[in-house]
């Protein structure tokens, strides 16, 4: 285990990627290290807690498999300019026995180069392999080199261009509010004038009227101008049925994410997973951010703890409250189960770390990762379980 692994797990998470849509900029540089190595595979790899998810790939169609079972693992402990080079897996205690190097493709060969950040951390790797012994000579790791380093710029600026999109999305919520806002103060102040000048001027001075009246009439024009801002945001839950800004999920597509995402770790160990939505609001946007990472995690924690035959059931609910939004989400699966006193340390700072029941190694970071993220959006996470009887995780996001 990596002596900075929490900390490079939440390097990751901060890109806030969707493993399924991050191939913006990508895929051409995979293709580019192997056409350089010249090798018939290359991936781009990026390792969380518990999966490796090929974010591009060449000559090989895979977009996930257990960390445990990756060779690209194996790059995370490099320093900066290493590689982790395999000259024969079929050769390896290690990977031998693989399927990718038993069954098809037959890999033999594997380089790969670490994904690693300025910071110093590594993200996963980028590695070219193939069926055949290769030799890749130094000009050509060092070009595999440069090619690293651009894939991390690219996830970066793909990064800051989602933060920019959600904060485009914040500033329209802002003047939506603000237009509400100044609707109360002005109108208070049109009453008041109203009020003053149906008195006439028995009661008043004469530039009290005056000044009245333009007070009125700077009201009913900034009134105006509320309406106008209100205007042109009067058909929102119109287009909150049919559009989705890239930065937004709702709950019928976070289903299809989850369901893409997880379906093949779930059929790989006979685990039924369901996902169940609340379809009264299932077609409202809500921000994204973060919320792969935090369900990705909860979900394959239920899928290591989780024996084979069991079952994984996550409800989707949102909420509707005047101005606000409540999302809930809960993940609830037929596993190992836990005590009270593991609950209370996984809602610490502690790590726990167990294998699964199918052996899998435990990395012991992504639930505390998860507790952090929910933090950090100003949520609540709670557990429910027992022992040998299952485990229920439940997470509370408000939205403005």
């Amino acid at each position: 285990m990596l002596d900075n692994e929490l900390e490079r797990i939440l390097a990751l998470s901060n890109l806030d990627l969707d493993y399924y849509d991050a191939k913006h900029g990508i895929e051409w540089l995979a293709e580019m290290a192997a056409s350089v190595a010249g090798t018939q595979v290359s991936l781009v790899n990026l390792i969380d807690s518990y999966t490796q998810w090929s974010i591009a790939s060449v000559g090989m169609e895979l977009t996930q498999m257990p960390r445990e079972d990756s060779v690209c693992q194996y790059t995370l402990g490099n320093e900066e300019g290493e590689f982790f080079e395999v000259d024969d897996l079929r050769l390896d205690e290690r990977f031998k026995e693989k399927k990718y190097v038993t069954e098809n493709p037959n890999l033999t060969y594997y380089l790969g180069v670490p994904l690693k950040t300025s910071e110093g951390y590594n993200l996963g790797s980028l590695c070219v392999m193939d069926v055949e012994l290769k030799q890749v000579s130094q000009e050509k790791r060092e070009l595999l080199k440069m090619i690293a380093r651009q894939i991390v710029d690219r996830l970066k600026v793909n990064s800051k261009i989602q933060d920019l999109e959600v904060q485009i999305g914040g500033l329209h919520q802002s003047q939506r509010k603000l237009a509400h806002d100044i609707r109360g103060p002005l109108g208070g102040i049109m009453g008041l004038a109203e009020i003053i000048i149906s008195q006439g001027r028995g009661n008043d001075p004469e530039e009290v009227l005056e000044y009245m009246g333009l007070i009125e009439k700077s009201s009913k024009s900034m009134m105006d101008l509320a309406d106008e801002i209100l205007e042109q945001h009067n058909d929102t839950s119109q287009r909150r049925s049919t559009v989705l800004e890239d930065y937004q999920l709702n709950l019928k597509s976070f289903r299809t994410k989850i369901l893409d995402m997880f379906t093949p770790q779930a059929i790989l160990k006979e685990i039924d997973l369901q996902v169940i939505l609340n379809e009264e609001n299932q077609y409202v946007p809500f921000p994204k951010a973060k919320l792969m990472q935090i369900v990705g995690n909860l979900v394959s924690n239920s899928i290591k703890f989780t024996p084979s035959s069991g079952s994984i059931c996550i409800l989707l609910d949102l909420k509707l409250e005047s101005n606000k939004m409540m999302l809930e989400i809960k993940v609830r699966d037929s596993g190992m189960g836990m005590s009270q006193e593991k609950i209370i340390q996984l809602l610490s700072n502690e790590v726990v770390t167990e294998l699964g029941t199918s052996g899998e190694k435990g990395f012991g970071f992504g639930v505390n990762m998860v507790r952090k993220l929910v933090k950090y959006l100003h949520g609540e996470m709670s557990i429910q379980s027992e022992v040998g009887k299952g485990t229920e995780f439940t997470i509370k996001i408000s939205f403005n």
